[in-house]
């Protein structure tokens, strides 16, 4: 995948004071975000895990006071989308403003949370004079920059992403004006300047689409174990995670964060939300929900991931539909400031109550099926099935099983399994024919359904699977006998068909 992320530009114009008072009464108002609150915030559950939970903000949205309460309360760390950038904090050589970046970490101080700076040294966003610099003065101009925002926000900031988005697609090093004056040295350059401005922040070399294993997180591997060898100060690598449904997840993300973690960094999810084409249905926000989680889990299974930041946390003021027309609906709240089925997701993945936001019960699911060959003694057994969240909060399919009961009659002890179609890939269905471990009359085996990842968004469906399994004689079967064959053609519950999550039985009756 293919991704080039551009943050939203800080409109111009003053921000009005935020009054603490005004702050607390719309958080006592605002019910769905204050009854999570209650019920432990995002970055309390994970603090409680040793890590941290935060959100991307931008000083046009402060102003929004519903807004500033969630954020307030619900995360405990803060990174400024555009504010500390090159283009606002020195606009020309020489000349620093640093308003802007001031009432983001005034926030965070009047609300408990730390500050992640955002960014020194990137190729987007630079005034122009930067790139009308000539080569032999880049280096001067980096450094000198480098050198007064550090020290500006010294104690301030508690970690720095000191170089962001460094490398192309392919693990080749993107052409900047730094990389073009410098080489690659440029980032070691840019490092120790920030090490030398403020010893305490921690630091970091920052991209996106080097969450899972492939060619550019092997590029980001192999300059940061430069660096360490070299004795560049370096604490970290920030893993951007701007994720899309439509993509698939990011292969063997947890392995690829222990890679770096084993070379003695910190890993922290840094700017992660997961965008949808529009509109956003049902299966989507299920596939978004499990994305969410399957992240959150890969970090709390690697020790040194030390947290997570979204980038912001509500599709009210999120940059996709700007930068990917016709994508959107990325975020763990929506365009109201109400939490969605993502954000039941994550709590759930750190340990939290599982109705946090939305309640109900996940993995409330039922069977339906439907008979899809007329005849009950030819060669093959059909079944059609579909999954129903009933519940009130995502379901994680990857921890579901169904089981369609049959009796093997005469003929071959081995079969073939197919899943010839469905709406969510029959690639993500897994299907297999086992004994019973308790053989009964018309239930000596069972067809075994799973799932390779997913989730079921609270009140949808997974659509028909269209299954089919044979003896590997391809001799015939008596249906007429089995325990979870049905005559309906049309979609009904069938509680002879059993659903366990986690192993568990949540649904229909054993033979």
């Amino acid at each position: 995948m293919s991704l080039v992320k551009r943050c939203r530009h800080s409109r111009t114009g003053g921000l009005p004071t935020l009054l603490v008072g005004a702050l607390a009464l719309v958080t006592t108002l605002m019910g769905g975000p204050a009854t999570a609150a209650e019920q432990g915030t995002l970055h309390e559950l994970a603090a409680a895990q040793g890590k941290y939970f935060g959100s991307a903000t931008d000083n046009p949205e402060l102003p929004d006071a519903g807004y500033a309460a969630v954020l307030g309360s619900e995360f405990g760390q803060i990174t400024p989308g555009n504010s500390m950038k090159w283009d606002t904090t020195e606009p020309a050589q020489g000349q620093f403003n640093f308003t802007k970046g001031d009432v983001i970490t005034d926030f965070a101080q009047q609300h408990g949370q730390t500050v992640r700076g955002h960014t020194l040294v990137w190729h987007s966003q630079l005034p122009g004079w930067v790139g009308a610099l000539p080569p032999a003065q880049v280096e001067a101009a980096m450094t000198n920059h480098v050198t007064e925002e550090a020290t500006h926000y010294r104690g301030a900031v508690s970690a720095w992403d000191v170089v962001n988005e460094p490398f192309n697609e392919d693990g080749t090093f993107r052409t900047s004006p730094f990389y073009t004056a410098m080489g690659s040295d440029y980032i070691a350059t840019a490092l120790r300047a920030a090490h030398a401005a403020d010893p305490d922040a921690k630091l970091y070399v920052n991209d996106y689409n080097i969450e899972g294993l492939g060619a550019k997180s092997d590029a980001m591997y192999a300059l940061v174990s430069e660096l360490l060898d070299e004795g560049v100060p370096l604490d970290g690598v920030g893993m951007q995670a701007h994720l899309a449904v439509q993509y698939g997840f990011p292969y063997q993300m947890q392995a690829n964060m222990q890679r770096f973690a084993d070379l003695g960094l910190d890993v922290a999810v840094t700017e992660l939300d997961v965008r949808m084409q529009l509109p956003a249905d049902s299966t989507k926000a299920a596939t978004q929900s499990s994305y969410y989680r399957q992240v959150t889990e890969a970090c709390l299974a690697v020790e040194r991931c030390v947290g997570i930041t979204v980038w912001d946390y509500t599709d009210k003021y999120s940059w996709v539909p700007s930068t990917f027309p016709g994508q959107g609906a990325a975020n763990l709240y929506d365009e109201n400031l109400l939490p969605k089925p993502a954000y039941s997701a994550v709590r759930t993945a750190l340990g939290g109550d599982d109705n946090g936001g939305e309640g109900g019960e996940p993995g409330a699911l039922k069977a339906q099926y439907r008979s899809s060959d007329s005849s009950s003694g030819d060669n093959q057994i059909k079944p059609g099935l579909q999954l129903v969240n009933t519940g009130d909060t995502a379901a994680d399919l990857s921890d579901v099983t169904v089981r369609y009961w049959f009796s093997s009659d005469n003929g071959a002890s081995t079969y073939g399994t197919w899943c010839d179609w469905s709406p969510i890939g029959c690639s993500t269905v897994t299907h297999r024919v086992a004994a019973a471990s308790t053989p009964k009359a018309g239930a000596d085996h069972y067809l075994e359904v799973g799932f390779t990842g997913g989730g079921l968004a609270p009140g949808a469906t997974t659509g028909e699977i269209q299954l089919r399994l044979s003896k590997t004689d391809w001799s015939n079967f008596d249906e007429s006998d089995d325990y979870s064959h049905g005559s309906g053609t049309s979609y009904a519950d069938a509680d002879r068909i059993t659903v366990y999550v986690g192993g568990e039985l949540v649904w229909g009756i054993e033979p």
